[in-house]
Parts: structure tokens; sequence; C-alpha cells
């Protein structure tokens, strides 16, 4: 896991600049340091090193083998086997690293090695000979791969900060999707080949991008897609369960591979807990096995018993961290420089809290849960996208959905509410100082521009029922991209490699084939995993059927100082001057919630982390000194 960087230009790069890069990326590989320029001088690579597989200094990048230099950020798991297909076609391996078999195989393959990868990467890789550039992101997306791209320059990082550091890279952003964001933290930051960042764009999962560094024109082209297998939708449900379980237990063995220590986060629900017993089952229980979880005393929110259960019968050794609201202001400056971009609650904090408890314990590699839900049907919302799917039995199905899940379906007055005209909504709102829809609390023009531009329904999506058809998409497009972004810079800030076993393109390849019983039948989120589950996870974490949020007491924060702090943003001049928001409205909401409507908090939440990343983050950013690009300029 590392951070990487890069320019191409159309003349001779500063060397400093990827330097400066390098440097504001540290945190992400503080291991070892590179820079390689090109003869020319126009190609400039940096490269922050974690050292994870082969820590010796063979593994040191920028990587040059035969004309081809590599810059390579994530982890590439079934290295083993794919060194041992390219010793078999006769190509020598002088390293014991994963970024020697990436660069090999794209020597030997071109192109067509990504099919072969199973792992989280995004990398750079250029070739001498033809003068070109090939970059490449995991199928999920889970190591990030931003670059900006003009008549002078292609540059590319693992991060905003370090391509904001350039001077010819400008800050200027678009304060729509923030808010989009905002009001649906799905939407506007991470399902679009353009970022909020208007000189920034990034390479969407499962994409790579050719660039020529003569014209310094590129492609994108899309090298994998879930796609169903006919082969699967007539296994037998019992079969399908079993071969369930043999992939994920094999995409968790896959994931073990490190050569420094290794553990888990677990949160207590079903799939952190599913992977720390088949882990501990794998590495058997001779050796130490470390757990990592986050604890919310005296909370409803404090899923400790459920967690105790799985350390009590794995005999794992077990950290706790209990992240409070003191804590998260004192270090809200530095939460928001490494993550960039806001984020959707306070449980991004409470995961911060979490990779920094890793590190305190000398824990390197992290294995979580995180992708469980959007592969498998975790959410309750997901039962109507089911009932969507059925030919039969709709009416016995609900039945049973609306037994154990009685907020799992819309009712009626729900589905009559949400088609009122929002215009309406948001009148009434204004007049009166209720409602809890984020849009109220905006300006009518900006409450306005939030459902225009938006990006159009993944086309793959249309080719499941439709509750594949909704996974497909949170997987690919929405929920899952935004989770991946929190997991990346919070595990990076803290130096600590993430490994998610449930983003094994085997598993969706396989569970998108499936009928839609078998994903959440008998009103049963993740059915399939529950059902591969049996015999290994304990029966009251197995059939523990309400679905709890990794969430710290948000209510509780805010009743605390957390809830003097917005009522300073609120009644600022900025905020009233912005043109943005609706003040009154505002502070209608907090009143209220200290009257008792505590649901507010969430609502809350999000003047609180757009002011901080202005504050910690944009502010920060333009008030540093850019650094020039090219040599012999300022």
């Amino acid at each position: 896991m590392c951070g990487i960087a890069g320019i191409i230009g159309n003349r001779r790069v500063n060397s400093d600049a990827v330097e400066h890069m390098n440097l504001l990326q540290e945190h992400r590989g503080p291991d070892d340091s590179g820079v390689w320029k090109s003869t020319e001088g126009n190609i400039v690579f940096g490269h922050q090193r974690l050292s994870i597989i082969d820590t010796s200094s063979a593994g040191h990048q920028p990587m040059e083998i035969d004309s081809h230099v590599i810059t390579f950020n994530g982890e590439i798991y079934n290295y083993l086997e794919i060194g041992a297909e390219l010793k078999a076609a006769g190509v020598e391996l002088e390293t014991s690293s994963d970024t020697e078999v990436l660069l090999k195989a794209y020597q030997t393959w071109g192109d067509e090695a990504l099919g072969k990868l199973n792992g989280m990467f995004a990398f750079a890789i250029y070739d001498a000979n033809q003068h070109r550039l090939f970059c490449a992101r995991d199928r999920f997306g889970e190591k990030p791969f931003l670059f900006h791209s003009s008549d002078e320059c292609f540059a590319f990082a693992s991060e905003y900060k370090a391509l904001l550091a350039l001077n010819n890279i400008d800050s200027a952003y678009d304060q729509d999707r923030i808010l989009r964001f905002l009001y649906h933290p799905t939407r506007g930051l991470d399902d679009d080949i353009q970022t909020v960042f208007n000189d920034i764009k990034q390479l969407p999962p499962g994409h790579s991008l050719t660039l020529d560094c003569n014209s310094l024109d590129y492609q994108i082209q899309r090298y994998w897609d879930i796609e169903p297998d006919n082969n699967f939708t007539t296994m037998s449900e019992q079969d399908a369960q079993i071969h369930f379980r043999e992939l994920f237990e094999d995409a968790i063995k896959l994931r073990m591979r490190s050569d420094v220590p290794l553990g888990s986060c677990l949160s207590g629900g079903l799939d952190s807990s599913s992977i720390v017993c088949i882990a501990r089952e794998l590495r058997g229980n001779d050796e130490a096995y470390d757990v990592f979880t986050g604890r919310f005393p005296n909370s409803e929110a404090d899923e400790w018993p459920w967690a105790e259960k799985i350390i009590s019968l794995t005999q794992v050794t077990s950290h706790i961290t209990e992240p409070s609201v003191d804590n998260f202001q004192s270090e809200l400056a530095d939460f928001m420089w490494h993550n960039e971009l806001p984020v959707g609650s306070s449980s991004q904090y409470a995961q911060w809290c979490v990779f920094r408890l890793a590190k305190e314990a000398g824990i390197t590699v992290l294995l979580d849960g995180q992708g469980g839900d959007e592969l498998l049907g975790g959410y309750e919302q997901y039962f109507e996208k089911y009932l969507a799917s059925l030919v039969t039995n709709t009416s016995s199905e609900r039945d049973k959905i609306e037994e154990r899940y009685p907020l799992g379906l819309l009712t009626r007055s729900q589905t009559a509410k949400s088609q009122l005209p929002h215009g309406l909504r948001h009148f009434l709102a204004g007049l009166t100082g209720r409602g809890s829809d984020f849009s109220f609390g905006l300006t009518k023009s900006h409450a306005t521009k939030l459902f225009a531009n938006l990006p159009p329904p993944p086309r793959g999506a249309s080719t499941f029922h439709p509750l594949a058809g909704a996974l497909y998409q949170e997987m690919l497009y929405t929920h899952l991209p935004v989770l991946m972004r929190y997991g990346d810079r919070n595990s990076m800030a803290h130096s600590r490699e993430v490994r998610l076993p449930f983003c094994d393109h085997r598993l969706a390849e396989f569970t998108f084939s499936l009928p839609p019983e078998y994903l959440m039948g008998g009103a049963e989120t993740k059915r399939l995993l529950r059902g591969a589950m049996k015999g290994i996870l304990p029966e009251p974490v197995r059939t523990r059927w309400n679905k709890q949020g990794f969430l710290p007491p948000q209510a509780d924060w805010f009743k605390k100082s957390l809830g003097d702090h917005v009522r300073e943003i609120i009644t600022s001049s900025t905020f009233e001057q912005s043109g943005i928001w609706r003040k009154n409205w505002w502070l209608s909401a907090l009143n209220r919630f200290h009257a008792g409507e505590t649901h507010l908090a969430s609502m809350l939440w999000r003047p609180v982390i757009e002011e901080a990343w202005r504050t910690h983050f944009l502010d920060r950013i333009n008030s540093a000194k850019k650094i020039a690009i090219f040599e012999g300029t300022t």
C-alpha cells in the first residue's frame, strides 16, 4: 500500500514537484521513497512505499525493468500464482515482490494482464519503447487514481492534495456537487469521472487509461464488468451456499498473504465476524491474531456484546478504542486534511480511530468487511427491489418482511409524501421551520440544483433482475465507492493497509448470477452469507436480523460540545451571507433537536462537516505555496 505520483510534460519536468507530491503523501508509505526521471526529462514518477510484500530494498519503487517503469499502489493477492505462470512461460523473477510480478505480467501479456489480477491497485507503467503510459485501477476502486490533463501535462496522484500543490492546477470546485453529497452521501463526489475539483478527474473502477506521451492525448477503456453467468442460475440454494463459502474462504486466504503483521477489524456485525472466524480457522489457534473494535459504551450503538461472542469463540487478541466527541473536535483538522472531502457521518471518525489503534498495536495489514452489504443485500431498503424481482409468492414474502423489518418497505403515507412537488415541500418547510430533509435548509436555487445533472443510471444495471441491478449500482457507482474513499483515506492516514475479502471479483460474478430468493428470500438480509456461515458463526450472530451501522452516538455528541459548535456555524455571518443556507430553518432544526427530535442529529452533521472541510482542507490548500511543474518556471 503506497502513494503514487507522476507528471508527463511537453518539456522538462521539475523533479522537485514530484518530490513535493511524495512528501504530501508520505503518510501513505513512510517506509521508503523514490523518484525516477526519464532521459529526456519530461517524465517523472514518484512513490512512497508502505512495505508489505518483500520488505527488502528489492521492492523499491519506482521500479525500472527493460525500458518499462512502474509506480504501483496496492497489492496483487495472487502474485504467487501469476509468478508461477510467468516462470512457466520462461520469465525470470529476481525479487519476491508483487510489483515485479505486475510489471513483468504487463511486459508479457500487455493490457490483457489485468484480467489475471486479483487485487486492489492503482498503477502507472511507462513504456519507453512506445512512449506510452498505461494506467489502471482495480475492479471495485479500492485504490484511488486521480489525474489532471492539459495541453502541457498529464499529472496523477493518489490524493487530491498532491495534485492541488502544483502551480497549474486550481482548487476551484463545484459547490452544487458538495451540496448534492450532503443531501445524499452517495452522490456528487465519487460517482463520475469528473471530481468535485474542476481541474481533477478520476479513473473509474474497473477501467484503464492509455496516454500517448508525445501528444498527451489519452483514452479510457473499461476492462471489467460484472456479467451474469447462466451456469449458476440453476444451482440449488444449498450448492450455492457451499460454493460461496469456498470462494469466500479463498478470498480471505489470498488476502492473508503478508510479510508484516496482519489482523482484522471487528465490529460485531455479520460481515466482519465472518471474516474473523474464517481467518482464525485458516491461521490456526497456535498463532496470534489481533482484532480491533470501536466501542460506544452506554449507547445503543455499542456492538461490543456481539463482538465479544466472536472474540470468546476464536480466542483472538482484542484491542478496543472508544471514540469521543472531545477527541473528534481536537483531531478535526487532521481528520479533514487526510479525508480531503466531506464525510457522511461520525462513523468515519470512528473508523479513523480503529486504524490508529492498529498502528499503536503494530499491526500493519487489516482485513475488513466493507462491501458485504452491497454484494449480498445487507440493507432493509433493498427489500423493495427484491419484491420487484419475484415472479410469484410476493404477498407471502411481503408479509414476512413486514413482520421482521417493519421499516423495510415504504408505507402508503411515505409514498404519497414523496410524490408531493419538491418546490411545495420546500416552501412549506421554510414557512413552518419543520421537516427533516437537508434540501429544506438550502435556498430555493440551490435546492433545485440538487436534482439537476445527475449521472444517468449505469447501463449494466439493466442486465440483472431488479435486486441485482440495485446492488450493481450501489457496488460500482454510488454507495460502495464512497465507502472505499473513506477506508482508503482513514487507513492511509495511519499508514495501515486494509484488505476487503468481499471485494473479490469472483464473489461478485457468482453472486450476481443467482436468483433473488438466494440473496434475500424469507425476509433474510444476506441470506447467502448466513447459509454459508452455518456452523462457523455463533448462531446468535448468524441469525441476528437487525442491521446496525458502525456509528457513534451522534445525538449525544450534539447534546454536548458539538451542539455549541453547530450553533456557532449557523449564527456566523459567513453562513447567512453565503447565499446557500436558510439560517432560520437551521436554527429551528437545532432548537427542535434540543426539544427532543434527536433524529435531526444526522442533519446537523451536514453544516458541521462542510465548514470543517472548507476550513481544514480548502483553506490549508489555498494558503500553501504552489510548486512549479516545469524546470525554469515559477
